[in-house]
């Protein structure tokens, strides 16, 4: 085994975290065409929209037992066993028909990917502390939204092709095994293990801060995964736009994205969690004002580039603020508990959204999630001024 600090294990994890991004939104530049081959079948808008973001509601139900899993068996086996099942569920869309049986693939596929990002997070906060923890948790965050430019980017060049070609990249996962078998150690799980030799080592859980983070975990994925969902029939509704323009319009997002979150660590180091919080929501909300005004593919691009740097600061902030506060012995619990308000967000967009927008339109949806975005930088101000107020009388 590698040491914990050596580049082949750090790479290992940031590879493995991409994964997490793909998931879903690999195939949204499949969606208009996958939509025209299922014509047939009754309210095939839902239904192909479900293909996209079904698995975030099995990785939402099974994170929790995922986390408390590898609390009590460790985090290495579950996570060799979940890259197996993501190369195989993943990858099922190339050869099945039937709408239904890709469904339950992607099923399959969102238990997991419950592992996967629930197992990474926790051996990187296993492995660091302090500092080094933070900066790497951003960088995670980076590589996630990289990966996902890549993977989108290539899906939406493959869905030109065929629909079902972007489903070839979740192959990638079964090249990541060997990697994980032969470097990645199995961290010490008890409380005197990883990160417990800091003199801030927490010793009992702010139940509040928890909740709260969960919660901006739930809406703010919502939120953004209007983008995937929506944003490839807005452009072809307003621009006639092909698959691979879809897939580097969301692209440019995770890449701003990843831009944010290499910077967490110098942004954190100067600011506050709920002043990061803050500045995330108003760039999102700036970013779907933009989106929504439909002014041509450039401003369009614009807004989804300034919403993407907000989003990439939410990540690592989330992560950060966790794993600062939860013990070793509970950290997948905790880290379980956002894996399921992060994608519980992202199956329930399409359901918050779809209704909306058959009322409304696209348009008009994508300004309303601005103005919630703008609502929740609102109550982040709000706090930040009382909580300094409270400071002062003190």
């Amino acid at each position: 085994m590698q040491p914990t600090n050596s580049l082949p294990v750090k790479i290992t994890l940031l590879v493995v975290s991409t994964l997490t991004v793909m998931a879903g939104a690999t195939i949204a530049p499949s969606l208009p065409a996958m939509k025209q081959h299922f014509s047939t079948i009754p309210n095939a808008d839902y239904w192909v929209r479900l293909i996209l973001t079904a698995p975030a509601l099995f990785i939402a139900l099974a994170a929790p037992f995922i986390g408390a899993t590898i609390d009590r068996l460790g985090r290495k086996p579950v996570l060799i066993v979940a890259l197996l099942v993501y190369g195989l569920a993943g990858s099922s869309g190339l050869w099945l028909n039937a709408i239904g049986f890709i469904l339950f693939g992607r099923a399959l596929l969102g238990l997991s990917v419950a592992g996967v990002m629930v197992t990474a997070t926790a051996l990187i906060a296993d492995y660091y502390t302090g500092k080094e923890r933070g900066q790497f948790l951003g960088i995670q965050a980076a590589f996630m939204a990289l990966g996902g430019v890549i993977f989108l980017t290539l899906g939406g060049f493959l869905a030109d092709i065929n629909w079902r070609m972007p489903f070839f990249i979740y192959l990638i996962a079964l090249v990541l095994v060997p990697c994980v078998v032969l470097l990645l150690p199995e961290p010490n799980r008890t409380a005197k293990g990883a990160g417990a030799n800091v003199a801030d080592e927490p010793t009992s859980l702010a139940t509040g801060l928890v909740v709260l983070t969960y919660a901006i975990a739930l809406i703010s994925q919502i939120v953004f995964y209007l983008i995937p969902v929506q944003l490839p029939f807005y452009l072809q509704q307003l621009l006639q736009a092909s698959s691979s323009q879809s897939g580097l319009a969301i692209a440019l997002a995770t890449g701003c994205s990843a831009v944010s979150s290499l910077l967490y660590q110098r942004v954190k180091a100067r600011l506050s969690f709920i002043s990061i919080y803050g500045i995330a929501f108003l760039n999102m909300a700036l970013g779907y004002e933009l989106i929504s005004f439909g002014a041509g593919y450039a401003v369009i691009l614009l807004g989804l580039a300034i919403a993407g740097l907000g989003l990439g600061l939410l990540m690592p902030n989330m992560n950060f603020c966790l794993t600062s506060i939860a013990p070793g012995v509970a950290r997948g619990r905790v880290l379980g508990g956002l894996t399921t308000s992060f994608f519980l967000g992202q199956f329930l967009s399409p359901l918050v959204s779809q209704p909306l927008t058959n009322f409304v339109g696209i348009a008009v949806t994508y300004r309303t999630a601005g103005i919630v975005m703008g609502i929740m930088a609102i109550a982040a101000l709000v706090f930040l001024m009382r909580a300094k107020t409270a400071g002062n009388a003190s």
